[in-house]
Order: C-alpha cells, then sequence, then structure tokens
C-alpha cells in the first residue's frame, strides 16, 4: 500500500534535491525522510532514487510515481477537507492563489465575509500570475486560484503566458467580472482630458508595459492598430506602473481592477477603444470543488466581485 504521507516526502525529495532539504521543508529530521522513502520503495518494490555521493535523482519508477503524486495527494486532500467539514465548516483550510491586483481587491472582501461566516476555514494566499498560478492548482500547491484572459483572443504564439480557448476545459471554472483596460497618460499629456482615445493616437509613444501576459495583449493589440508599441520600461508592480506614467515617462494600459488598488497621482486615465476586457475567474480541480470550504471560497470571491 502506497501511503499520502510517503508521497508527500517523495515530493518534497524529488523538489529540493536532498534528505536534508526536503526535511526542513516538512519540518522533519533528515533520518525521518530517509527511513519514510526506504518504506515507499519497500511498498512498491522497486528504487525510486539513485544516490551518487551527495546527488540524488529519481529513477523511471520514481519519475512515474512524482507524476502520479498531484493528483493523488489532491484527491486525498479533498477527502480530508470534506470529511472535516461534514461539522458545518467548523474546520477546513483553503490554499488560495491570486494575481496582484486581485489580492488587493476581491480578495480582502471575500476572506473577511468567509472568516465572519465560517472562522474554523483557515485561509492562506500566495500571489502569482496565470500562466504559473493554474500550474500550481493543477500540481497541487492549491486549491483555489484568480486567474485572466482576455476575451476574443486565442493568444499571441510563442508569447509567454499566451492563453488558448481550451485552457481551462480540465478545471472547475466560476466566472467573476469583466476587467476593461483603461488608458493612462501623465497630467499633462496632450489626451490627459480625452474621453476617449483611439489606441492608434499612442503610436508615437513611450510605452510601460504590465506582466508578461497583459505585455503580449498589449503589442497584439498596438500591432491591429497599425503600430509597435516602443516599451520603454516593463514591471510587474502595478503602482511602479502608475508612478512612472505620472513621472511623465510614457504611458500604459491597466486593467480597471489595477486602478481601483492604486492611486494615480501625477496620472489620469482615459477611455481606450478599440475595448479590450479580460476575464476575470476562480478555478479550482474538479474534486476539489466538492470540499465545502473550497466551495464557500468561490461562493464568496463570487460576492466580492458582484459589488
Amino acid at each position: 500500500m502506497i501511503e499520502a504521507r510517503h508521497l508527500r516526502v517523495l515530493r518534497a525529495v524529488s523538489a529540493t534535491g536532498s534528505f536534508s532539504a526536503a526535511g526542513r521543508e516538512l519540518g522533519c529530521t533528515q533520518p525521518a525522510v530517509s527511513q519514510q522513502m526506504k518504506a515507499l520503495e519497500a511498498s512498491v518494490g522497486t528504487p525510486l532514487l539513485i544516490r551518487t555521493g551527495r546527488e540524488m535523482r529519481l529513477t523511471q519508477a520514481g519519475e512515474a510515481l512524482v507524476r502520479h503524486a498531484a493528483g493523488i495527494i489532491a484527491g486525498l486532500t479533498a477527502a480530508e477537507e470534506e470529511v472535516a467539514a461534514i461539522a458545518g465548516l467548523r474546520a477546513g483550510r483553503v490554499r488560495l492563489v491570486s494575481f496582484p491586483s486581485g489580492s488587493s481587491t476581491l480578495v480582502p472582501t471575500a476572506l473577511a465575509a468567509l472568516r465572519a461566516a465560517h472562522p474554523g476555514t483557515r485561509v492562506s494566499l500566495e500571489e502569482a500570475e496565470p500562466p504559473r498560478s493554474v500550474e500550481m492548482l493543477r500540481e497541487g500547491d492549491c486549491d483555489v486560484t484568480l486567474a485572466f484572459r482576455y476575451e476574443g483572443a486565442a493568444g499571441v504564439p510563442g508569447a509567454v503566458g499566451a492563453a488558448g480557448p481550451d485552457e481551462w476545459d480540465d478545471l472547475v471554472i466560476r466566472p467573476l467580472l469583466t476587467d476593461r483596460l483603461v488608458g493612462l497618460v501623465p497630467e499633462g499629456h496632450r489626451l490627459a482630458r480625452a474621453g476617449t482615445v483611439a489606441i492608434g493616437d499612442l503610436a508615437d509613444e513611450p510605452w510601460i508595459a504590465g506582466c508578461p501576459r497583459c505585455r503580449a495583449q498589449l503589442v497584439e493589440v498596438c500591432e491591429s492598430a497599425g503600430f509597435t508599441p516602443r516599451i520603454d520600461f516593463a514591471t510587474d508592480d502595478y503602482p511602479a506602473v502608475v508612478g512612472l506614467v505620472g513621472a511623465g515617462l510614457g504611458v500604459a494600459v491597466l486593467p480597471e481592477l489595477a486602478i481601483e488598488s492604486v492611486r494615480p497621482k501625477g496620472a489620469r486615465t482615459v477611455t481606450v477603444e478599440p475595448a479590450v476586457r479580460r476575464e476575470i475567474v476562480a478555478l479550482t480541480l474538479p474534486d476539489l470543488a466538492q470540499v465545502p470550504a473550497v466551495a464557500a471560497t468561490l461562493d464568496q470571491l463570487a460576492r466580492a466581485a458582484a459589488r
């Protein structure tokens, strides 16, 4: 019989490359890790690790078991959480991953409501942009992830974070809101008081670009308008984008959700045409969607988005 605790140890050893590092990650001793690995190898009847001096690598059997471990652990976690939650969400844990503008707008409202309704449910938060956040969900490193993709786009071929229409077909999708991109220009800019700006009117401007997926979308939209943007600065930090625009160093387009969380000092927002929107969703695995604590988190995120 393969035990879940042994699989967790195997994943930690695979990720860290040593028994001692895996022990530190798991909060146990190096001998304990070694003992559990021996027990796992005895259970499966074949070596899972090759030890050469200080180096350690997986055998073919070890690689196969690690590949299956994430799904097995996710299923077991779903079962454990559901059983713990039967008594009415008096216990439970949800690991949430969100992109930064979601973390500062939707997440606080949702988690405050969740804590008020179910004080026994613990939620941890980590930040990551898609597609990495979606990978974390599939790998069993989180239970819910907030993600986004741009409407009407099959993605930019070869671009970092390019999204396809079937990208999330294996996941449970909870739509939250549609977030339009708005233009951001310095206060003294010639178009600062324009109600609506065609993106082509900004063709000769220096640009400040955001996260890799947003950057790819910016280039695609600009090229559709007949020009390639001159990107002078690129940063994943939305306050930094606003600060650079406010200092007169360029123009940008940002999601409305990001503008909500940042005071645009020295900068003005303008409506950009053609309209570019992104779909904001919460994602989870089918097994985890049945866990009451996860379902409650999805519900609160949807309520926060509706306000």
